[in-house]
Order: structure tokens, then sequence, then C-alpha cells
């Protein structure tokens, strides 16, 4: 028999979770656990086995979706920055960010100051933008108007959002299990960044009245202070990276050769089995704007460390040199006023970030195996992904073929990474008209 459960309100998370535990403990089969259900409820049962007895995968059973709006994209980041993280964020790319509210933590006249500066350059390059790019990129005669703008004005947003700040507003919406919620929360309610902290504490309350044999965890204070010291000290990778390096190689190569005609034969859009894994991880290391890191850090087939945003690094040089000639030189000289005003802002490195610009480059560390990373790097550098990440997906590609080409690996790769493509104006979400 197979049996497709419908949920609905009858039966939520929590139920859901119930009926996959008594499964796992009894042949008495599903209508059965669904009677079992209507005559004593999951509550008890999730306090009991789930809360009580400590039975951790039980809360794997049940799903949540929680929505959170009007946070940072700092924030936006450190709830993504979970490996088993499902959900969406609103797009830099199709999302006009002109009204979007800008957090101003310090609360100062010059941290509003800052921001609005960068709100206004942001505007007044959208009008000049569209127009240099619709002369760079003219219209095909077989290429429909309505997806021509739509693409073109993508590509604004592509350049412009560089010139946001990291405390501009977005919206996620956040999907994972109990468990994982739980697990997560744990860690998020000590986050380096207040803002941080009260959507842990918001989103655990707002889940534990909803749920509240799921969410009515003991919290153990050695835990706490440990995962306080965690955060605290080492939430932020502040290391150097170099422009781009391949730093680690643990790759056992002959293991690696046991697997020589599943490497060659892949066809594409195809991934590599998981037990490739077995063979070992390597790890890249290399500087990427804020604004394309925010795409990369959504892979969580790879581990990444959170990079803190400054401004030492240095201006993503891309930005500058795709916008109109006679702007370049302005945008040069408005940043270095915007370092100027940075500069004397006195709050912490965590906090400065709020007010530092989306293009300027952060040291990026990815590790994964073959699997994770050829998934990756082909997912990642075709025409339709932003030119600054694919710049390094092409080079981890260059340099995964020239480690593993002789043990058959083939990676599939978009033959022109660089056009300028129409079909990326489809790529939007709307609602069809009635």
């Amino acid at each position: 028999m197979v049996f497709v459960l419908g949920r609905g309100e009858v039966i939520d998370p929590q139920a859901e979770a119930m009926l996959q535990a008594l499964h796992s403990r009894s042949t008495g089969g599903i209508k059965h656990h669904l009677q079992v259900l209507k005559e004593k409820g999951a509550e008890n049962f999730m306090e009991k086995f789930y809360v009580g007895y400590g039975h951790k995968s039980i809360g794997d059973c049940g799903s949540v979706t929680v929505f959170v709006e009007g946070i940072s994209m700092l924030a936006a980041k450190a709830i993504q920055d979970w490996r088993l993280y499902s959900g969406q964020e609103s797009s830099t790319r199709y999302v006009d960010f002109s009204q979007q509210k800008f957090l101003n933590p310090a609360g100062s006249r010059l941290g509003e100051e800052i921001l609005e500066e960068w709100r206004k350059f942001y505007l007044s390059l959208q009008q000049p933008l569209f127009d240099f790019l619709s002369k760079r990129f003219p219209k095909g005669e077989d290429e429909s108007e309505k997806i021509y703008q739509k693409a073109i004005r993508a590509r604004v947003f592509d350049i412009a959002r560089s010139f946001l700040p990291a405390g501009a507003t977005t919206n996620i919406a956040w999907h994972m299990n109990l468990r994982q919620f739980a697990d997560e929360l744990m860690l998020l309610r000590h986050h380096p960044l207040a803002e941080v902290r009260e959507i842990a504490e918001k989103t655990e309350e707002a889940l534990r009245q909803k749920y509240p044999q799921s969410f009515s965890h003991k919290r153990y204070q050695q835990t706490e202070e440990y995962n306080q010291q965690v955060m605290a000290r080492y939430y932020y990778t502040k290391k150097n990276a170099p422009e781009f390096s391949l730093v680690f190689d643990g790759i056992d190569r002959s293991l690696l050769e046991n697997f020589r005609d599943i490497l060659s034969q892949r066809p594409p859009k195809t991934e590599l089995p998981g037990y490739i894994a077995a063979c070992g991880v390597l790890r890249y290391e290399f500087l990427l704007d804020f604004g394309s890191f925010r795409d990369l850090q959504r892979h969580r087939s790879v581990v990444q460390r959170m990079p803190l945003l400054t401004m030492q690094h240095g201006f993503h040089p891309w930005y500058l040199n795709e916008l109109p000639p006679e702007w370049q030189e302005k945008a040069q000289e408005f940043l270095r006023e915007q370092e100027q005003r940075l500069q004397k802002l006195s709050v912490s490195d965590e906090i400065k970030q709020y007010y530092i610009a989306m293009g300027y480059r952060v040291p990026c560390q990815v590790t994964g195996d073959l699997k994770a990373l050829t998934y990756l790097v082909e997912l990642r550098s075709s025409r339709f992904v932003h030119p600054t990440l694919v710049q390094r997906m092409l080079q981890m590609i260059e340099s995964l073929r020239g480690l593993f080409s002789q043990y058959g690996l083939v990676i599939h790769q978009d033959p022109e990474p660089s056009r300028f493509d129409v079909k990326r104006g489809q790529h939007d979400i709307v609602m069809k008209d009635e």
C-alpha cells in the first residue's frame, strides 16, 4: 500500500511526527495510527518522547514554515547559515529596493546619513544604467519586448545592488523540521548581532506558542555558555584570503581511481553519487563581493564560514567597470566619500557591517567533496548567474579539471557563460493575469 498523507489543519507538524514515530514501532499500519491520533492527540506524545525522552529523530518528521520580514541582509545570512535550511529570500535582481527600510542599529545621525547616501546613489544609477545597457545589449528581432525589458532591468539591479548597504532589509521564508529549528535557534540566540538574537527569541516564542510540546526544551547553563563562546569568538572569520587559491586537497586518489567510470560517464544535469564523498574534500579560498557571496552561501552541500563584511578588501572592480563611462569616476569619488564617513562611525566591526555596501569583497572559504563541488560549479557557472560569482566558479572548474580529469572527472559547463541572454527576463515569479 502507498499512502500519501494530506495534512491540512487537522494533522499539524507535531501530529505528522507522531504518526511517523508510531510507524517505526508498530506494524498496525497508518490507518490504525490515525485512529490513535484521533483518540489521544499528538501533544502528550511529543512532550514525552521528543522533549522529555529526548528522541530527537522524532522532531525530524514534522516540518514548519516561518516567514521573517523586514530583517537585514546580515540577519538573512545568519538564518541561512545552517546546512539543513530550506527557504527563499527576496532577490536583489528582481525586487527594487528603493523603498526598503535600511536598518540603523547605531541610531546615530551619521549612520542615517551613510545609509541614505547609499540609497540616493543606488536610485540615481537606475535610469542611466538602463539606457546604457539597452544600447550595449540591443533587443533581437525575435525577442519579446516585455521579456527584454525585464532582462535589462535585472542586469541594472545586478550592477546597482553593489551600492546597497548590508543593512537593507529583506524578507525570507524559513522552512525546516521541528528538530532543526530547535537546534539552530539554540545557536542563533547567541549570535554576535543583537538583531539576530532578537529574531531567534521571537521565533522560538512564536513556535512555542504554536507547538508548545516541541519547543519546551530545558536550557542547560553549561550548554548555553559554550554556545555563547562559540558564536562570540568563532562565528565570523576575519582571516585574510588570497585572490583565489586551492588551500587544501584531501582527496584520496587511490580510492577515487575505483570510480573512474562513474566520473567519466555522468551525463549532463545528473549528480554524482553521494559515496564519492568518501574520497575526501577540497577547500578553496578567494575574495568575492558580499552581494555574490549571498548567492554562494545558499549552497549548503558545501561547508562555508561566515565572513565579516569590511572595506579592507576593496570594492569589486566589476561593478565599476559595468557603469556608463561618465559614471565610473563619479562612483569612485562617491565610494571615497562614503569610506570617510564610515571611518568616523564609532561602532564595532560587527555593527559597521550594516553600513557597508554589498559590492565590497569578503574572504570566502568553501570546503566540499567532489560531488558537492561539481554540482556547485556546474549550477553557478551559467550565463544566468551573477558574473562575479561565475568568475570564481570558472576558476574552480579549471582547478578541478586540472586535478581530476585524469581520473575521469567530467564537468558540464555553459559554453558561453559571459553572454547576455534575454531569457533572464523569464526567471521572475509573477502571478498570471486572470
